[in-house]
């Protein structure tokens, strides 16, 4: 049985690919990914239709592995995202055409030789920054964001 770490290599370099259809192979009938700033999607349909809407969104989108450490049944996999956010909407978010460099962490279990619950944690911040979702930061538009969130958590409830 191959390891967790030979399993999400496998995964991240048919994502990379877009090869959505190895990508559901190498998936646990029970499978489920938990994006911690965007939510949690269970089974191959869910799972797979959310990679769709991403490279739907952002279709220049490359993803790069830094890093993998596994042992036994569970790996964690640092990696790098880029792309440009000029195709369709994403989570209800409208193409701004503005690129993007995202950098995250994966924590995978895998059961049966298939990648069985991932934990994605990336900085949903960041991501808002680069598209223009929020402002900068330390701009004068951060800044004053930051004072009226201040001021609001001063008055008395």
């Amino acid at each position: 049985m191959r390891d967790a770490g030979a399993v999400v290599r496998e995964t991240f370099a048919a994502l990379d690919a877009r090869d959505l259809d190895r990508f559901r192979a190498l998936l646990h009938p029970e499978a489920q990914d938990r994006f911690l700033a965007v939510g949690t999607f269970s089974g191959p349909d869910a799972i797979v239709a959310f990679f769709e809407e991403l490279f739907a969104a952002v279709p220049d989108a490359r993803l790069e592995v830094r890093r993998v450490v596994s042992d036994g049944d569970l790996a964690v996999v640092e990696w790098t995202m880029r792309g440009t956010f000029n195709g369709s909407s994403f989570q209800g978010i409208r193409p701004t055409r503005k690129r993007v460099e995202i950098e995250g962490v994966d924590v995978v279990e895998v059961r049966d030789g298939l990648q069985y619950r991932n934990s994605i944690y990336y900085d949903g911040a960041t991501f808002a920054r680069q598209i223009g979702m929020l402002p900068q930061l330390g701009s004068s538009a951060d800044r004053a964001m930051l004072a009226l969130f201040n001021l609001r958590a001063r008055l008395p409830r």
